[in-house]
């Protein structure tokens, strides 16, 4: 991908913002125009100017990082940056890019970054607001909408899946794998090898299962890493 993408560091502790500067550095295609030890100097900022991406401190004195990204433009991606683990699933409601844990090691910052240039590269949003992201799913002879907010999870058997809406259920003859090209860059991941769940409805992650709207969805052993990895539940 050969244009740049710009990007701003809000984190009111320097030392936090000179890791990120550093790591900056040795990307390529990532360009750090600026950073803000203030989030309401950084609000003025992209009031101003267009940024692609922003890293963006949760805990913050005068603004949080949670409350700063509802004031983010759809387009804008975020990628969070906190000590904190527990804030993960909030963070994945409001459409974070991902999630860096404190101290953010070159390795983990490079990937969250080659997500953000995948997305864009492809032109996907991580916003999923009502009519903004859907598919078309065949169910017999009709084509069916499947409206990727009211997703909760996709469950496989045999050449069919089952898409598990709020308030609808589809079956359509499809593989897994197509079920993954189409969903896995759109807040979904692959949590066992029947399953595909939104990391937006996961309300509780237990050792062998995870809570999805109140459905309880197997998790495999192979999978559980990417899931803790994605709801940064890790450092690695």
């Amino acid at each position: 991908m050969s244009s740049s993408i710009s990007c701003i560091a809000i984190d009111d502790e320097p030392i936090a913002l000179k890791v990120i500067q550093s790591h900056a550095l040795k990307v390529p295609f990532l360009e750090l125009e600026n950073v803000f030890v203030s989030a309401a100097e950084a609000l003025n900022y992209i009031q101003q100017q267009k940024v692609n991406l922003i890293f963006l401190d949760i805990n913050m004195p005068d603004i949080t990082g949670i409350e700063f990204a509802k004031l983010v433009p759809p387009q804008t991606k975020v990628i969070f940056t906190t000590a904190y683990p527990d804030y993960a699933v909030e963070g994945f409601e409001l459409a974070a890019t991902d999630y860096i844990l404190k101290p953010i090691s070159f390795a983990r910052f490079l990937k969250a970054c080659t997500r953000v240039q995948e997305q864009i590269s492809a032109g996907l949003t991580d916003s999923l607001n009502p009519g903004e992201e859907f598919l078309f799913v065949k169910d017999g002879f009709s084509m069916v909408r499947i409206n990727l907010e009211n997703l909760l999870y996709v469950k496989a058997d045999d050449n069919y899946l089952t898409f598990q809406e709020s308030q609808q259920r589809t079956v359509a003859r499809m593989t897994m794998t197509d079920a993954v090209e189409k969903l896995v860059n759109k807040s979904f991941l692959r949590v066992h090898k029947s399953y595909i769940i939104s990391l937006s409805k996961i309300e509780k992650i237990e050792r062998h299962q995870v809570i999805v709207a109140g459905n309880a969805i197997p998790l495999s052993t192979m999978y559980r890493d990417d899931l803790l990895q994605r709801l940064a539940l890790t450092s690695t």
